[in-house]
């Protein structure tokens, strides 16, 4: 079939298909046309092949289909690869998958490799752009460009197998046919398409046969099949079932037997009968007939009509009227006997059980006459096989030239398994044109189940025995003529006789009335298989009738040309029916003669008269006269004519206009003849059918005139034709801009006269650019130029046709195999018209285009295409002129519609199949195409014009899709070739960035995508070079790829997006919902295009539709599936069409997809960016190109975007190694002051990354902490810096991720983040793990060596990353116990106070964190009013800054100033603070420390302990706040610093002269004892509490703290005494806790002494109230009871010594160790009373200052006296004599114990006495009795004792 006219391969021949068999045509083409130019004009139109252009629409042949990898975005709680490898895993184990099944759509993604010539460029990862644009389509983005052409696909004869592309095709085949009574006999019949309300037929008849066995002789008959076409289904429209038998013989068998009831058989007689009378009877009589509806009236069922989605298939079609037979359906098919669905076609089986039989012969008119007479039914069945086929399903694109179907279905419908839910978009994710994977149509076949089904019902399978019936209405359609058809169809109808006739008439066409006896021509078809043609045909016999009527179709073939002569002959005959010796002979009665030229137009019924008999010349009006008539003359013969002819013109101008062309090409009239203009402006009153019946011959001609007539007959049938022109696009427009008929004109049928005439490209050109130039010079032209303007595509590409087949047909024989044809010599007279009629025409558009006229536009399209073609054919540089031509006039910054008209042009042009080989204008430049469309493309990205902006970037894209995706551009060289043609864009968007940054979001995605694919596929010297223009321009450079990270950022699918633009609401008309944002405004519209489609699952039998909807479970209310069902329900509830409805309005593969892609775009996007620094950084290495060497702030700012959005895991898999190449090439500059920016965002990241579930990511963190580790050995030898800088990134993380978790029971537990982290931190010093780590990111065993030049030894050391690890994992422990207290930390303020305490002690080496946990520590002991505690705070954080002040000499302050605030808060460490300089990181560190805010804080502390009463404290910070305010001579200050001492030092004398001791505060030991105290168990802690805190409230508060942290059902005991408790036995599952007042411990103090303890103040008055140590005593008895006599009761001293001393910066401190003693009762005894011996000689040797101060001493001496001397007092002196001095326990007692109880006595006795006389000297007269009293007590006291120690009188 393809044959081609050139080896260049540019044109292709087609074979034009036609209804007929070309033998049928055989007496037509034996004719001699060359005496009639128009004929064979004619017949060359019809009979010629096609003749298409293959580049004229673009030839694009795509790579493969690409596939994608599902990309694996992990989160800090997800293991996406994990789980995904243990699936696998799985399936691997149970035989469903291999190791290929990673997860991705189709296949491996194979384009991270480019091969050309064995040598492969590696990429980091695929191309973005696939993933950008994943479903391009060339033909679809084509389509949208204004005045596009679309080709007009002709239906195309391929072999067997024809393709329909409109309407619909019914095949008949009639299988069987049976009657109850046998089948001994011959039948008949006709099948048409009939039109049962307008009782008409709808096409030619189509003849069947039926031969009784005997009558085969032996052949089996094979039934023919016939195919009949419609526009549309109706229900009017049936098929016309006719039967014939041989004509019944007079007395013999009649055809009743058929219907009788009894008996049902024939009887062997009758058989014998019927046979011998069959065999010499040849003539045929009607015997029955039967109506078969198609369609129901609802157009959707009938006989295996095309279901509608309510419907079954076939349903029954009973309950017929008795002229229609009812029809069963069988539910088999003659194959295989099973009933088969399709989605387009079906096969069905129809039985006809009841056929009308006739006793009448009768015309078709009156088969449905309701006044008709009904007869019985035959019984038997006819069995016929009906198969329809829509062909109006099939999309256009999907056809390829050999009629064959592209499998060109997207991967979505693949994986719907072919269930037609998509329209085929050509090359949609396939991308594939001309080329890629075809339906095979046989296997198409067999998949169908029905040998002549294909895909759609588009493929008909045609056999050559096949019979195509003609459609009458085909030839009254609005359209051209395509076939050559030259035939009559005759229709006798009645015959009216006097008498009763077996009357039947032979027909025939005769040349002339001449000769009688002459045979007739051969030229009527015969209804015999085997014989084309023959002399005559025979109607039925019209049995025993008066008016015979008949329904017989004969069809004759004409002759080319009728003459006058030219008629038809009908001989009338009778026939006797009665058998005798030998057959029955016909016998004629008369004759009637038509001639053809008279009457071949009518379509009315014509009479004639009978002849008796013929005599020569029988047409002449004088022989007629003399001839004999039947019936008088009467015009008793009625027929009808039907004319089928494409040769002859019905209409009268169109005829004249064939005769005088005949008559110009013959030269048989004058030069120019007035005869053919006037016929030639007749045309254009030709009525609109017969001028598209005859339009391409016309054009023909007419195009023939303009080529080779004269001045005047060119222009005016140039004139005429752009009439035609214009009125075939007006009026037989179907909305299109490129009317089909013409584009089908053009494309197919003009071939330029094949060769045989001089090509018309001259004369067009001539003859329209002298119209242009009359036009140009303001000569009045009509009104015809502006049809000349809006026909100009025609004459444009008729002319670029002409060349074209004139360019192939010089080169046909000369051009050696395999070589492309060069280009066509334009003579330069042609070439200077054609330049002249561009610039006019150009002038047209710029003119037009000012005044807003659409014809402007589309005649822009037209030049443009017209450039686009002539770049096939001369040489380009030619065409460069015109397009120069074209720029110079649409120059700069022009209207908006003169710019949108420029880049139509040029997105036309540039469309071209060979723009990328295109040379410059110049030799020595390069592709100038490409040159001007890069200036242009900018030069809109600064317009204003949001539309052209949008428009140009997809312009750029579209570009770049279809240079990617080009099968010829896949070798490396190419993609350079490609990438350096672009390249130049990045240089003007890199000097005028405002105008990239004035462009909308989804532009710069469009303008970047572009911008990463040149880059990707530039070499590295192109790239350098780029780099070493400025730094500025570098700087630039990197500000675009930090965009591209921007915008194709990977972000879920309901982080952003609306639909359409939500800034303009009001926009009217529909909006484009807008799925994805990140992706191809493509995708937007094919996802909706999809979204509409419904799904059409394939049907099973059970499912008995032909289509229906998809199942429930993908289509509910809570989840619609199409769009409209999506955007309702969106508006019904209210809630605004969002990105997430449209996504789940999707079908879930669909949603997959998209997600799918835009994973892939944002994965290759980053890899690409990572690969491009890596080469950056690689030529900085060298100071080979222009950056700033100090910052690197380009390397820098890249990978803070990369390390700040989330990645997918192919690329943190890449990004390591280029992490750990950028630190071993620029490792000084990285990690200098100047970038500590950086570094800690890397820290920071690096810390969150580490926190990561994916293990892989996890650890390649822990590698990228080890990486900064080895550069500070490397740098500093010493990891303090980075320490601190670790630190302070870890502290920003732990606010950042969810360190805790809630457990089932409301309680918190540690999360799975802080585990991991907790894990990672360890794994960093883990020295034996360190190998595998590094080998598992692809990096060598000595990664971590830190060796410097010059040097062997490795300053790495394990020890102090260890210490680094442990610094770390405090601060991260803190920071969880924090956050572990959540709730409780307004119940339990001590653990909360901790928890601050822990953090700011973790942080002590930042100080900036150090001083805000202690700030906060502060805070919440202000609150708890702990106004001690919240003073050290205070302290604290003073201590830290003048710490740091005075290690940098920058304070008034020294060390000895430091050790006096030691003095005050022994916490201030300068271990702590000795990083503090090391910390200067950006926006920490000691810069912040000042002396102001030393004394900010001192002063905070100074009012704290006033608050608290510690004056002693105010005072020493006043001596340190004071150097400050002398060294800056602040006198007022100074001033107020020595009021507030004199206050001090009067409020600390106060506090000593006060008879009650002053306590600041009460101390309690608190020990807790339990599982559910947690760390707590078995530790104890002294509490500092206020003073006026006593042991009940304490112990009210603990146990509601520590009540509330209990589960329901356990308990809280409180231990009531001090005794030492042994906690293991103690109940289990219970929690106790003891609690006991402790008294502080002097620190002078005898611990050892037994004298009971008084705190008296006049011993420490001017000591620190700092206490670290603390006692308490508890009695006990040996015999384990708590209480005893004296005699019995023994003391233990327990001493606790805490972590810290009080005050402190909490509210408790650790009990570290534990020291007791115990004392003996007598010890005991001996003890109290030296205690009261000391109280009262402490009283009288008081310094007094005044005798005002009399009266409190007075006071404390009567307090001592009466708890001494009274008498009373069991339990006092006289309890200790009689418990210890007389009886049993006496003799028990050692000497020495006994002497020194005995001293104790009269010691006490003696300071008594001396009291009682100064008591007598203080008192007054009111204290008399009083005084009387303790002399008598002393007085019995003293006899009482003289019992026990008999010396007492003689020393008192």
């Amino acid at each position: 079939m393809a044959d081609l006219l050139s080896s260049g391969q540019r044109f292709r021949r087609l074979p034009r298909p036609s209804f007929t068999v070309d033998s049928e045509l055989d007496p037509l083409l034996r004719e001699n046309l060359e005496q009639w130019p128009h004929l064979n004009e004619l017949v060359q139109c019809y009979k010629a092949d096609w003749v298409k252009d293959e580049n004229k629409y673009g030839h694009y042949e795509s790579i493969p289909s690409i596939s994608f990898q599902s990309q694996i975005f992990e989160g800090p709680d997800t293991d996406i690869e994990t789980e995904l490898r243990l699936a696998n895993n799985r399936q691997g184990r149970n035989g469903d998958a291999t190791d290929d099944d990673d997860p991705s759509t189709s296949g491996r993604h194979s384009s991270d490799t480019s091969s050309s010539d064995g040598t492969f460029q590696k990429h980091f990862g695929a191309s973005p752009l696939p993933a950008y644009e994943p479903v391009f389509d060339w033909e679809n983005e084509r389509s949208v460009i204004f005045g596009q052409r679309t080709p007009e696909v002709p239906p195309t004869l391929c072999g067997r197998f024809y393709v329909y592309l409109i309407g619909l095709k019914i095949y008949i085949k009639a299988l069987s046919l049976a009657f109850q009574a046998g089948f001994v006999e011959p039948f008949y019949g006709t099948i048409c398409l009939y039109h049962r309300e307008r009782r008409e037929k709808l096409s030619e008849d189509f003849y069947f046969q039926f031969l009784p066995n005997e009558m085969q002789d032996g052949m089996v008959s094979l039934q023919r099949r016939a195919i009949f076409s419609l526009d549309s289904p109706s229900s009017s429209v049936c098929l016309l079932i006719q039967l014939e038998k041989p004509a019944t013989e007079e007395g013999g068998v009649t055809p009743s037997v058929y219907s009788r009831k009894e008996p049902v058989h024939l009887t062997e007689r009758e058989k014998q009968k019927l046979q011998v009378w069959a065999r010499i009877m040849p003539y045929r009589e009607s015997f029955a007939w039967a109506v078969v509806p198609l369609f129901e009236s609802n157009i959707g069922g009938g006989v295996g009509g095309i279901a509608s989605p309510s419907s079954p298939l076939a349903p029954s079609i009973s309950g017929s009227s008795s002229q229609e037979s009812n029809i069963d359906l069988i539910g088999r098919t003659a194959s295989d006997g099973r009933m088969t669905h399709y989605s387009s076609g079906s096969a069905v089986i129809v039985e006809i059980p009841n056929l009308n039989r006739v006793k009448e012969s009768y015309v078709e008119e009156l088969l449905q006459d309701p006044k008709r007479k009904v007869h019985k039914p035959v019984k038997g069945s006819l069995r016929l096989e009906v198969e329809k086929l829509q062909a109006s399903h099939l999309d256009i694109d999907t056809l390829s030239e050999t009629g064959s179907l592209s499998n060109d279905s997207n991967d979505a419908a693949e994986r719907l398994g072919e269930t037609g839910m998509l329209k085929s978009t050509g090359n949609s994710t396939g991308r594939t044109s001309n080329g890629g994977s075809k339906w095979n149509v046989n296997e198409a076949r067999e998949v169908g189940g029905s040998r002549s089904n294909t895909i759609q019902g588009a493929v008909l399978e045609i056999g050559n025995d096949d019979f195509r019936a003609l459609d009458f209405r085909a030839l009254t359609k609005n359209e051209p003529f395509s076939q050559l058809l030259h035939c009559l169809f005759v229709y006798p109808l009645t015959v009216n006789l006097s008498r009763k006739r077996n009357l039947f008439m032979r027909v025939e066409l005769r040349k002339d009335d001449v000769d009688i006896r002459k045979h007739a021509l051969e030229v009527i078809y015969t209804k015999d298989r085997g014989v084309s043609f023959q002399k005559w045909a025979h109607t039925q016999v019209a049995v025993g009738a008066r008016t015979a009527c008949f329904h017989d179709e004969i069809k004759l073939c004409l002759p080319a040309i009728l003459t006058a002569q030219h008629h038809l002959l009908f001989t009338f005959y009778h026939i006797d029916l009665q058998t005798k010796l030998e057959a029955p002979k016909p016998v004629i009665i008369g004759y009637a003669a038509l001639p053809l030229t008279t009457h071949v137009q009518l379509r009315s019924d014509i009479n004639l008269p009978i002849m008796r008999e013929l005599l020569p010349h029988y047409l002449q009006e004088t022989v007629k006269e003399r001839l004999e008539y039947l019936e008088d003359g009467r015009l008793v013969f009625k027929l009808r004519f039907r004319l089928c002819s494409s040769l002859y013109p019905m209409n009268e101008r169109i005829r004249d206009f064939f005769l005088e062309y005949d008559r110009h090409i013959l030269r048989t009239s004058p030069p120019w003849g007035s005869e053919l203009l006037e016929a030639i402006n007749s045309l254009k009153n030709v009525d609109s059918t017969a001028l598209l019946q005859f339009l391409q011959p016309i054009l023909n001609m007419l195009l023939h005139l303009i080529g080779d007539g004269g001045e005047t007959l060119q222009v005016a049938a140039f004139r005429a034709m752009v009439n035609i022109l214009t009125r075939v696009q007006h009026e037989s427009s179907d909305g299109a801009e490129r009317n089909r008929f013409l584009v089908h004109y053009v494309d197919y049928a003009f071939d330029d006269f094949g060769g045989r005439q001089p090509p018309v490209y001259p004369g067009l050109s001539t003859v329209w650019g002298s119209l242009a130039r009359s036009k140009a010079k303001g000569y009045r032209v009509g009104p015809v130029y502006d049809d000349v303007l809006s026909m100009a595509w025609v004459f444009l590409e008729l002319i670029v046709k002409s060349m074209a087949l004139e360019q192939a047909r010089l080169f046909y024989n000369s051009l050696p195999a395999g070589e492309d044809i060069p280009p066509l010599q334009l003579k330069e007279g042609v070439f200077r018209c054609i330049g002249q009629l561009y610039d006019c025409l150009l002038t047209e558009v710029h003119e037009r285009c000012k005044k807003g006229l659409s014809l402007a536009k589309r005649l822009n399209s037209s030049l443009a295409f017209f450039c686009y073609d002539l770049l096939s054919i001369i040489e380009p540089r030619q065409v460069f002129e015109l397009v120069a031509l074209y720029m110079d006039k649409f120059t700069g910054v022009c209207q908006a519609v003169l710019h949108d008209c420029k880049l139509t042009f040029l997105q036309i042009i540039c469309d071209h199949d060979l723009f990328v080989e295109m040379p410059g204008r110049d030799p020595s430049e390069r592709n100038y195409l490409s040159s001007v469309l890069i200036q242009e493309l900018f030069l809109t990205w600064d317009h204003d014009d949001v539309t052209q902006r949008s428009k140009a970037a997809r312009i750029l894209v579209v570009l770049m899709c279809k240079h990617e995706f080009d099968v010829r551009y896949q070798k490396l060289e190419d993609k350079l070739y490609i990438a350096q043609l672009y390249f130049p864009l990045i240089g003007l968007i890199l000097d005028e960035m405002p105008v990239f940054y004035n462009l909308s979001t989804v532009e710069k995605r469009e303008v970047l995508i572009c911008i990463m694919q040149i880059i990707r596929n530039l070499d590295d010297p192109s790239l350098i070079k780029a780099w070493q223009q400025s730094i500025a321009r570098t700087r630039l450079f990197f500000k675009l790829l930090e965009e591209c990270l921007v915008l194709f950022e990977h972000r879920k699918s309901a982080d952003s997006m609306i639909i359409g633009n939500s800034r303009s609401p009001d926009v009217e008309g529909p909006v484009s919902p807008k799925y994805s944002d990140r992706l191809s405004p493509a995708i937007n519209s094919y996802l909706t295009e999809a979204s509409r489609q419904e799904i059409r699952p394939q049907v099973t039998p059970e499912s008995g539709y032909l289509w229906q909807r998809l199942s429930p479970q993908l289509s509910s209310p809570s989840q619609p599936y199409s769009l409209r069902e999506a955007l309702a329900q969106a508006q019904s509830s209210r809630i605004g069409a969002s990105s997430r409805a449209l996504r789940e309005s999707l079908h879930p593969i669909f949603r997959q997809k998209l997600e799918l892609w835009e994973e892939n775009i944002s994965a290759s996007v980053s890899l690409q960016i990572l690969e491009i620094t890596e080469k950056f950084s690689r030529a900085a290495a060298d100071h080979s190109i222009g950056t700033d060497y100090g910052k690197l702030d380009c390397i820098t700012a890249i990978f803070m975007a990369f390390l700040s959005r989330s990645q997918p895991l192919v690329f943190w898999k890449a990004f390591f190694a280029v992490f750990n190449s950028l630190f071993n090439l620029h490792g000084a500059t990285l990690m200098a002051r100047e970038n500590d920016r950086f570094l800690k965002q890397v820290a920071f990241h690096l810390l969150r990354l580490a926190v990561f579930r994916n293990d892989s990511i996890r650890k390649r963190a822990v590698v990228g902490l080890q990486i900064l580790v080895r550069n500070s050995f490397y740098y500093f030898q010493n990891t303090a810096r980075l320490r601190v800088m670790l630190t302070i990134t870890l502290s920003e993380l732990m606010s950042d991720i969810q360190v805790t978790q809630m457990k089932s029971d409301g309680s918190l537990e540690e999360s799975g983040e802080a585990r991991r982290l907790r894990k990672s931190l360890d794994e960093m010093a883990m020295e034996e793990r360190s190998g595998d780590l590094l080998k598992g990111c692809g990096l060598s065993e000595n990664a971590l060596d830190a060796i410097s030049e010059g040097s062997t030894q490795n300053h790495w050391s394990w020890s102090e990353v260890k210490q680094l690890s442990v610094t770390l994992l405090r601060a991260l422990d803190a920071g969880i116990e924090h956050a572990l207290l959540g709730s409780m930390m307004s119940i339990d303020r001590y653990a909360a106070a901790e928890s601050f305490h822990r953090l700011a002690w973790a942080y002590a080496h930042v100080p900036d964190l150090h001083i805000m946990w202690l700030l906060h520590l502060c805070d919440a002991h202000q609150e708890m009013q702990s106004w001690a505690e919240a003073a050290q705070c205070a302290v604290a954080v003073a201590g830290v800054i003048m710490q740091a002040l005075v290690g940098r000499n920058e304070a008034v302050w020294g060390k000895e100033h430091v050790t006096a605030l030691r003095k005050i808060c022994p916490m201030v460490s300068s271990a702590v603070i000795g990083e503090a300089s090391a910390a200067e990181v950006e926006g920490y560190g000691a810069s912040k420390l000042t002396v102001d805010s030393a004394v900010k804080y001192l002063q905070l502390a100074n009012k704290l302990f006033s608050q608290a009463e510690l004056h002693h404290f105010c005072a020493s910070i006043l001596e340190l706040i004071i150097p400050v305010y002398k060294n800056r001579r602040a006198f007022g200050q100074l001033a107020k610093c020595h009021t507030s001492l004199t206050n001090i030092y009067e409020s600390i004398l106060e506090q000593e002269s006060s008879p009650i001791p002053f306590t600041n505060a009460t101390y309690y030991r608190v020990g807790f004892y339990g599982d559910n105290f947690g760390k707590l168990d078995r530790k104890e802690y002294i509490y500092r509490e206020a003073r006026d805190v006593r042991l009940g409230d304490i112990m009210e508060k603990l146990s509601h703290i520590y009540e509330s942290r209990l589960d329901s059902g356990q308990t809280l005991h409180v231990i009531p005494d001090s005794r030492q408790v042994n906690a293991d036995e103690l109940q289990p599952g219970v929690s106790y806790l003891q609690i006991t007042s402790v008294d502080p411990v002097m620190e002078d103090e005898d611990l050892d002494s037994r004298k009971e303890r008084i705190i008296s103040l006049s011993s420490g008055s001017c000591r620190a109230r700092v206490f670290d140590r603390f006692l308490f005593d508890t009695p006990f008895t040996k015999n384990g009871k708590t209480q005893g006599g004296l005699e019995d009761q023994w003391k233990r001293r327990t001493v606790l010594q805490t972590e810290g001393s009080f005050p402190a910066l909490v509210n408790r401190l650790l009990v570290v160790k534990s020291d007791s003693r115990e004392f003996s009762p007598i010890e005991n005894a001996i003890g109290m009373i030296e205690t009261r011996t000391a109280a009262l000689r402490n009283e009288l040797e008081e310094p007094r200052s005044s005798e005002g101060d009399q009266l409190p001493r007075l006071q404390g001496l009567q307090r001592i006296l009466q708890g001494s001397v009274a008498v009373q007092v069991n339990s006092g002196v006289l309890g200790v004599c009689t418990a210890f001095l007389s009886g049993e326990p006496a003799t028990r007692l050692r000497s020495q114990e006994l002497q020194q109880l005995i001293a104790a006595l009269l010691e006490f006795m003696a300071v008594c006495k001396r009291a009682i006389r100064v008591h007598s000297r203080l008192i007054g007269e009111e204290d008399q009795d009083f005084h009387t009293q303790l002399v008598n007590g002393f007085q019995s006291l003293t006899a009482e004792l003289s019992h026990y120690i008999p010396a007492i009188l003689s020393e008192l």
